[in-house]
């Protein structure tokens, strides 16, 4: 069995019995079909499918969900072999942003090394940590190899969009029902949860990324007109849903995330009519987004007073504390500096933050912090100089391929939802500033499904229609 490299310029998997004649010319987009084994067709599914379980069980962070979690991800590897042995080759994408992963995972390793004593001080979580990680990566990865056709695109984008719709439902739902409890029965006396998810500011994390696809393909101008009000409704029930948690970082990120996608998206459209025959207008389509912006901010406010009444604001307003806004965050943030710069390379290890924080602390050190409260602080906690490095690749890596990706693209569709999918991204990173939404499995796995989907190859595009035949269209349909 030998190894397929999928790039840009591949759009078919050419089996080993395949002529040398056939294998010198270049496949053409359009013109050849992808060969789906049953295997293949299997593992879309399974991803499809831990996107949606994975974030019902409460966001998988209990060990019975993530041992589940982990068992699709072996189930996709040996149904990977099983494709691989069908096609007389195995598939791996080249996508640069798996090496961030994976030199994540190789840190990790170093930390576990049996030196005098472990670079670790949490051997245990570290282990976990990895096997996580090793799971979120071949989730991935597989995205990457079997996500390889426009319709699974599409696919994947409508199980996003309808699966995030029917979790704002629930979420609003069971807040005016039941606020204290998860599905009705479970009480959670020291945290408020939302919906699935026993964290409030993790589902509002969620909603930040299943509400950018709407707004994405809104933005991107590839809705048809009888169905914009209908996407319009979806993601203004998902951005109801967010601010009914009251989560300042969230709200804060939603902002951010409807502003990103005006610059970006207007941007692009200039570009677009700046090389098409008509003479570009020069404000028309920022005018026009962010007008568009204005009326769903506007939307979402008036949208949280019908739904949750003025109880909604006074909630809000409550959750702020005069003495200390933000929570306790900036002890939180301080100790995490002074840890930062005891253990400046390596780290403390990766998932060690709980047992290093007590150490560090100022106060009483009788409370035991799992997660500092922002991302990034806990990057430098954990892996170091080197962890941060990784994290600021794959960061700089998500950005640079997808509008690479964007610029090269000549399927509006395919432009639009690596639009949406980076504006979702976009959020969850300004989220991490404030919040830990990423360490909650189903979070970071609908994250690198996106950068997945911002970043993929061109196999999911569309071949591109004649003028001729799209000119014809045109003068059928009026």
């Amino acid at each position: 069995m030998t190894t397929s490299l999928s790039n840009v310029e591949t759009s078919l998997v050419v089996p080993e019995t395949a002529s040398p004649l056939a294998e010198s010319i270049p496949p053409l987009r359009g013109v050849f079909r992808i060969t789906h084994t049953i295997a293949s067709r299997f593992a879309f599914l399974v991803i499809c499918i831990a996107i949606v379980l994975s974030a019902l069980a409460y966001g998988t962070v209990h060990y019975w969900a993530l041992g589940l979690f982990n068992l699709g991800g072996l189930t996709i590897l040996v149904l990977w072999v099983l494709d691989g042995w069908r096609l007389g080759s195995m598939r791996v994408s080249r996508n640069s942003l798996q090496l961030p992963l994976l030199g994540a995972l190789l840190l990790g390793l170093i930390q576990l090394l049996p030196l005098r004593a472990t670079l670790s001080l949490d051997p245990y979580s570290t282990r976990l940590v990895l096997v996580q990680l090793a799971t979120l990566l071949i989730y991935f990865a597989a995205t990457l190899v079997f996500v390889d056709t426009p319709h699974r695109l599409h696919i994947l984008v409508r199980t996003i969009m309808i699966f995030g719709f029917c979790l704002a439902v629930f979420g609003l739902t069971q807040s005016f029902t039941s606020p204290t409890k998860v599905y009705w029965v479970r009480e959670l006396p020291q945290s408020t949860a939302f919906g699935p998810f026993i964290n409030r500011h993790h589902f509002a994390g969620y909603m930040e990324l299943t509400i950018a696809l709407p707004l994405g393909l809104l933005f991107g101008g590839v809705v048809e007109k009888d169905k914009r009000l209908l996407y319009v409704f979806v993601a203004g029930l998902m951005g109801i849903a967010l601010v009914m948690t009251t989560s300042r970082g969230g709200i804060i990120s939603l902002v951010a995330e409807i502003m990103f996608l005006v610059a970006v998206s207007a941007i692009w459209r200039k570009k677009e009519e700046h090389h098409s025959s008509r003479k570009p207008s020069k404000w028309k389509p920022i005018v026009i987004r962010i007008g568009l912006a204005t009326a769903l901010l506007i939307g979402l406010f008036f949208g949280v007073i019908m739904f949750g009444g003025e109880f909604s604001i006074y909630r809000f307003i409550d959750s702020v504390n005069s003495t200390d806004p933000t929570t306790g965050r900036s002890h939180f943030w301080a100790v995490t500096l002074d840890i930062i710069k005891a253990h400046p390379f390596v780290g403390t290890g990766l998932g060690a933050y709980g047992v290093i924080y007590t150490k560090y602390d100022s106060r009483n050190g009788l409370f035991r912090l799992e997660q500092a409260h922002n991302d990034y602080l806990q990057v430098l906690s954990d892996g170091g100089t080197i962890g941060a490095i990784l994290a600021l690749g794959f960061v700089v890596l998500l950005f640079y391929k997808a509008i690479q990706r964007v610029k090269s693209t000549k399927d509006d569709f395919r432009r639009a939802v690596a639009l949406g999918s980076l504006t979702g991204c976009f959020a969850v990173l300004v989220h991490s500033f404030f919040d830990f939404t990423l360490h909650t499995t189903s979070n970071a796995l609908l994250f690198l499904v996106l950068a997945a989907m911002a970043t993929i190859n061109g196999r999911v595009e569309d071949a591109p229609v004649p003028r001729k035949r799209r000119r014809r269209s045109r003068e059928s349909s009026s």
